[in-house]
């Protein structure tokens, strides 16, 4: 299978991800500026979620663009990172329908850790078809964003069990390291055309 048929794929997934989320925001019942402002929690669950999915898809195309190839490990892979992807709506509707509340944040935080060691593994696949010398290995380096992150979702998931609020604080924390463009692969792919 070409790389162009995974992307293909994996964005439609994406794209139903965003549809999903935003269908979970209902139409409030009645016509005050009160009865809007009770659904500011559920908008911020979803404009959280939403970046969070825009920097998975971002990246994801930026890792399959350093990709030569592509195997069972790596289909596999990707199907791992988009099955916890697919969990975002329920953890965010969840999330969003009882705000600070523990077990829906240690929720919403287990889907996050997941997700990010899935896209870890998936990384990991895609060096691994292609060796130690592959585009994708030299543009990621050291991947500090990549090994900090799911450790502060691992935190804000036992975190919120005690204090939702301040899972909540990491979350977006993590989401702010991501939304500072990464530009690795990008820039390593514009200085070495070859690779392309």
């Amino acid at each position: 299978m070409g790389k162009g048929r995974l992307e293909a794929f994996s964005d439609g997934v994406f794209a139903i991800i965003i549809t999903i989320m935003v269908l979970e925001i209902k139409v409030p019942h009645g016509q005050s500026l009160r009865e809007l402002l009770l659904l500011l929690p559920i908008f911020f669950s979803y404009i959280l979620s939403f970046v969070y999915v825009g920097i998975y898809r971002n990246n994801h195309h930026h890792m399959l663009q350093a990709s030569t190839k592509v195997n069972g490990t790596i289909l596999w892979a990707n199907l791992h990172l988009l099955f916890w992807l697919s969990l975002f709506p329920f953890a965010t509707g969840w999330l969003g329908e009882n705000h600070s509340a523990p077990v829906p944040t240690a929720v919403y935080g287990a889907v996050l850790l997941m997700a990010g060691m899935a896209y870890y593994l998936l990384e990991q696949a895609i060096i691994s078809a292609q060796g130690q010398d592959s585009i994708l290995k030299k543009a990621v380096g050291r991947d500090w964003k990549g090994k900090l992150s799911p450790v502060l979702c691992l935190v804000a998931t036992f975190v919120a069990l005690g204090s939702p609020l301040i899972a909540e604080a990491i979350f977006v924390s993590v989401a702010m390291i991501w939304l500072i463009p990464d530009r690795r692969i990008e820039n390593f792919l514009s200085h070495n055309p070859e690779s392309n």
